[in-house]
């Protein structure tokens, strides 16, 4: 057992410190955005398709373990151009980017995540999602129930909030759509903080102060049970956000945390009410072969409720990947206080002690409340990013 490490404290915002908006380019409008779609959009050209696809099979047919697939080992050399400008604009631009028309069609389950894992590979390096150490992960209606403690959203078809996850980018690949609902939507955490400034200087404030969390029972080597991060976090002139309500306000079941004060739940209205203004966000609606990738630093993300096909073979499924990235954005020290940061000071994921990092395939056909994943073997051991 590791003893828990201290935590690198909460510094309340002084009062006389100057809050200025920012203006980079991770401040955007969502309606401008929209009427630019190919500022934000690539299609893959038929021979990017044929490129991807035997970068699939060459790595097949190595028998590389999905996760041990590195950038140089899914050669992508009229794609790859492309996916490097995506990662600037991830970690410097606007934060955010869609490819459409991935090769979906007559690939297997195994195919289907290496040509995922590989893309991601070329934008950083997938970290675990959860306590089984999943560096794949699977967006679907498993039956949990979102109001339990250590449920999680991304394993219901309720919709979820705006909010951030642990690491630098995620990216999602859509394999099959609902019956109906489960639009995509993204919204500028930067736009976010510049809007409240304007309205409510003071609940920013408040944003930048201390708030207590929960891990879900997913508790990293050295960690406790729960953790302390602000949501605004000003840096080296970035503006750096962390946001997740619910693990806020599920934290309030430890009698040692702190109870959530009248200021902070305004100052998360604010922001809630803001974010779904649509002024602000973006809305998408993801077809099969679609892949977005998301800054989880200056991007809130949310989905809406949705209602699956009664057969299980059409239900809405999405592939994950938690991408840490070597040349993100620098982040806090404080950030150290949720999944730890590694050497290079990126996010570390959700690997937890005697957990090794693995990649399940696929969601067993057993209907809504399946569970169970079947897993590319042998699994690679843990190891940090770097």
């Amino acid at each position: 057992m590791h003893s828990l490490l201290p935590s690198v404290p909460v510094e309340p915002t002084a009062e006389k410190l100057a809050l200025q908006p920012v203006y980079t380019e991770q401040a955007w409008h969502g309606p401008a955005l929209a009427q630019r779609p190919e500022v934000w959009t690539h299609v893959l050209s038929h021979a990017e398709a044929a490129e991807l696809t035997d970068a699939i099979a060459g790595v097949e047919s190595r028998g590389l373990d999905v996760v041990s697939i590195r950038a140089e080992d899914f050669r992508l050399p009229r794609l790859g151009g492309v996916l490097q400008a995506m990662r600037k604009d991830l970690l410097q631009g606007r934060g955010f980017s869609l490819l459409r028309g991935f090769p979906l069609e007559g690939l297997t389950a195994l195919q289907r995540a290496i040509g995922f894992f590989g893309i991601g590979a070329h934008l950083g390096k997938a970290v675990s999602q959860n306590a089984k150490g999943h560096a794949l992960g699977h967006v679907a209606d498993l039956g949990f129930d979102y109001s339990q403690p250590t449920s999680r959203g991304y394993q219901t078809n309720v919709r979820l909030p705006y909010h951030t996850d642990a690491a630098d980018v995620v990216g999602l690949l859509c394999v099959r759509t609902a019956k109906s609902g489960g639009t995509s939507s993204l919204v500028s955490s930067v736009t976010l903080y510049n809007e409240m400034l304007e309205r409510r200087p003071d609940l920013v404030r408040v944003l930048m102060g201390p708030t207590y969390r929960d891990r879900r029972g997913e508790v990293p080597p050295g960690k406790g049970p729960w953790y302390v991060l602000p949501i605004f976090n000003p840096h080296q002139g970035l503006m750096i956000t962390s946001y997740v309500r619910s693990a806020i306000r599920k934290a309030q079941r430890f009698a040692e945390v702190p109870r959530i004060s009248a200021a902070l739940n305004e100052a998360m209205d604010l922001l809630d009410a803001l974010a779904e203004s649509p002024d602000l966000h973006l809305d998408m609606s993801l077809e099969p072969g679609d892949l977005q990738f998301a800054s989880n630093h200056f991007i809130l993300h949310s989905r809406t409720t949705y209602e699956d096909h009664p057969e299980p073979e059409r239900r809405r499924h999405l592939l994950r990947l938690w991408l840490s990235c070597d040349g993100g954005p620098a982040l806090p020290r404080v950030f150290d206080n949720y999944t730890g940061l590694a050497g290079n000071g990126r996010p570390m994921g959700l690997l937890l002690e005697g957990v090794r990092l693995n990649a399940p395939l696929e969601l067993e056909d057993g209907g809504p409340g399946a569970s169970d994943l079947r897993v590319a073997a042998p699994a690679s051991p843990a190891h940090a990013p770097s």
